[in-house]
């Protein structure tokens, strides 16, 4: 089956690292023109140069509404207007809830909501003029599953759910999917520092620690960035043609909702 994506103008963005890096990659694989929107320009230059002449990268940060609108326009000016949108990027912080600070929780909401929806306004009205389109947001299996340490992640997660379903109703009589993909424990490059700093902490071998974390996943292992991406690609292909406001909780099983 072919996926369509040839010639596609895909914007990532958090393409410098983990998810963003490796759906980047797959769909310049697939032969789409990838733009690709960090904070890093060394990662993003090693990730325009594997993505073999197919990409190109904006150093932006997408916490403000100037630095979405630089990414839009850069990858509007080097690729033309995308047809599709991956937003991948931010990770919020952790700590203990008695101790979140009013700005923690401001912080993760201004990337991932705020940044995400910015950057879905900038994208939809070329998306709805063409009658195709592809929004994919990358929110995180803690938007399900509250603890008393992730709130910041948990309810950024849960308001990226929510974007999706308000983009999908706005957008699907227009031919846009918005669709929204909820990693669970993934072996991205942040949470292997967190791994690498527990083990430091605790004296113990990292890999240990990464087994006994998969363990308790009912897949029994962690997930690889890359298997991700494959599913991100789907949603963002022409092989994904009836799938709007949904959900894809890539977890290995660990979400206990019903549905």
């Amino acid at each position: 089956m072919q996926s369509g994506l040839a010639r596609r103008v895909a914007l990532v963005t958090g393409g410098s690292r983990g998810i963003g890096r490796a759906s980047a990659l797959a769909l310049a694989a697939e032969g789409a023109r990838v733009c690709v929107v960090g904070r890093d320009s060394d990662r993003l230059g090693e990730v325009v140069d594997r993505a073999g002449g197919s990409a190109v990268s904006v150093d932006a940060d997408l916490s403000t509404e100037d630095g979405c609108r630089r990414a839009y326009d850069a990858c509007v000016e080097s690729l033309g207007s995308p047809d599709i949108l991956v937003n991948c990027a931010g990770s919020a912080g952790m700590g203990p809830v008695l101790d979140l600070r009013r700005s923690d929780i401001d912080d993760a909401l201004r990337l991932k909501l705020h940044g995400y929806l910015t950057m879905s306004q900038l994208v939809a009205p070329d998306m709805r003029r063409r009658g195709w389109g592809r929004i994919v947001n990358v929110s995180g299996g803690a938007g399900a599953s509250p603890t008393s340490t992730n709130l910041p992640t948990s309810l950024a997660n849960v308001a990226v759910h929510n974007l999706t379903r308000a983009l999908s109703d706005e957008l699907a009589p227009d031919g846009v999917l918005v669709n929204v993909v909820a990693p669970g424990l993934t072996l991205t490059d942040r949470a292997t520092d967190l791994f690498q700093a527990a083990a430091e902490a605790s004296g113990r071998d990292v890999d240990s620690l990464i087994a006994e974390a998969g363990a308790q996943v009912p897949a029994g292992r962690a997930a690889r960035a890359e298997e991700v991406a494959a599913v991100i690609c789907f949603l963002s292909s022409d092989l994904c043609s009836y799938v709007h406001g949904s959900a894809v909780y890539m977890d290995g099983g660990a979400r206990r909702a019903t549905p």
